[in-house]
C-alpha cells in the first residue's frame, strides 16, 4: 500500500497562524482610505486575512501589517494569490503574496514566524 500525499503543501514559505492588526488598500486607489483586518496566517512569502468585500485575484494591494516585536507596521505590497468565500458568512479570505518589502520588514516577519514555530513546538 502507498502512503502519497496527493494534497502536498505548494508553499515556500513556513506559515503560522497568527491574529495581527492589518490595514489594506488597492495600490490605485491612492486616496481611498485603509480598511483594517486581522491576518488570520502569515509567512516571509505572504499573510492571508478576511476582507468583507471580493476583491479580484492578481489585485495589488497596499498593506501594513502590526507585529509585536516591532514599534511601526511593516508595510509591503501585495498581490491577490486566491480569494475564496468564508462558509456561513458574508466575509471573503484572501491569501497575499509580497512582491515588494524592504528587507528589514521582510527580516521582523522572518523573526516572527520563526520565534512563533518555537513556541508551537
Amino acid at each position: 500500500m502507498e502512503n502519497i500525499n496527493t494534497t502536498q503543501e505548494k508553499r515556500r514559505y513556513q506559515r503560522v497562524g497568527s491574529n495581527l492588526p492589518l490595514q489594506y488598500k488597492d495600490l490605485k486607489k491612492s486616496t481611498e482610505l485603509p480598511t483594517g483586518s486581522l491576518t488570520s496566517n502569515i509567512s516571509e512569502g505572504g499573510v492571508c486575512f478576511k476582507s468583507n468585500e471580493f476583491i479580484s485575484l492578481a489585485c495589488r494591494l497596499v498593506v501594513h501589517i502590526t507585529l509585536p516585536t516591532v514599534p511601526k507596521p511593516i508595510k509591503a505590497i501585495s498581490k491577490v494569490a486566491w480569494i475564496r468565500k468564508v462558509p456561513l458568512s458574508e466575509q471573503y479570505e484572501l491569501g497575499n503574496q509580497f512582491l515588494n518589502i524592504a528587507k528589514e520588514d521582510k527580516d521582523h516577519i522572518t523573526e516572527f514566524v520563526t520565534k512563533a514555530q518555537d513556541n508551537s513546538l
